[in-house]
């Protein structure tokens, strides 16, 4: 769609919605970030058995290095692409309809429709938006289903993470239509067990006594004990993550194309990262157009 031309105008088309990029200091807070994650969720898995292995223990200190650490790519992101009041805005506002999207499925087989909404935010709006995105989206979420406790600060990670993928997808500014869709429901279903196996390991360190093919053996080695984690997740939550699987694949498929079309109209009216130009065609100081006298004639 275009402007129309005006008088010594040409027509001027409309500038198509990108994702916002990551910039240097961006790109350096998300590796952070995500090397802090990696360790929070595996040390288990190199720890001896004297440990005294306790996600409830370590949990307040990931979460008050993961807030900072969020805070850090918000403002790196700001620094590096020139976000405005406006993006934050729609991060609040994106942040707020997926905590109220949260409460809809939690607790029903594993059905929870704000997944499909970081999928599609992430995608449009790109990764370290789509990772602050899920990352607060949980953190607001959680006393709306009683999800305030140790394991808190990982699911902000994770969701983060998953949201962050969305953005990574290849084609930005290609792949659009059926196709676009067809990659992002399969991108969602993938990252749905994704993000279902990755909060697995959290709370499967603390559960004892399971029996010896699945249980967690404190001190044995990563092998053994992931062959355990296997065996555990496809004993225990693979129903679960395929309800959530589902339904977001059905989400993005039924209501993915509207919603990215919502999203990349707003983020063209947001104008992220626009240029500044100025519009040359009247010189300053001059005259836009000579005055005419009462029969239509120049002055």
């Amino acid at each position: 769609m275009s402007r129309p031309a005006e008088a010594g105008h040409p027509a001027r088309p409309v500038r198509p919605a990108r994702p916002v990029r990551i910039g240097p200091r961006a790109a350096a807070a998300l590796v952070l970030v995500t090397l802090i994650g990696i360790a929070a969720f595996g040390w288990p898995l190199l720890a001896d058995r004297q440990s005294g292995l306790a996600h409830s223990q370590d949990a307040p200190w990931l979460f008050a290095a993961l807030l900072p650490l969020l805070v850090a790519v918000v403002v790196a992101t700001i620094a590096d692409t020139g976000m405005d009041a406006k993006a934050v805005a729609m991060l609040g506002v994106l942040a707020a309809v997926g905590a109220a999207l949260r409460p809809l499925g939690a607790g029903t087989a594993g059905l929870e429709p704000m997944f499909f909404l970081m999928v599609l935010s992430g995608r449009v709006l790109g990764p370290g938006f789509g990772f602050v995105l899920g990352s607060v989206t949980m953190f607001a979420s959680a006393p709306l289903t009683g999800g305030v406790g140790p394991w808190m600060p990982f699911q902000m990670l994770a969701m983060g993470w998953f949201s962050l993928g969305a953005g990574l997808l290849p084609g930005p500014g290609r792949i659009r239509g059926r196709a676009e869709l067809l990659m992002l429901a399969a991108y969602g279903f993938a990252g749905s067990f994704a993000y279902g196996t990755v909060m697995n390991l959290q709370g499967w360190v603390l559960l004892q006594g399971m029996g010896q093919g699945i249980s967690f053996h404190p001190g044995d080695p990563v092998p053994a004990n992931l062959a355990r984690f296997v065996a555990y997740c496809l004993a225990t939550s693979v129903g679960w993550d395929l309800g959530r699987a589902v339904l977001t694949v059905v989400l993005t498929l039924a209501l993915g194309g509207t919603l990215l079309k919502a999203l990349r109209r707003a983020t063209r009216k947001a104008a992220f990262d626009a240029p500044v130009s100025f519009d040359s065609g009247v010189a300053i100081g001059s005259d836009p157009a000579p005055e005419r006298g009462m029969d239509g004639r120049g002055a």
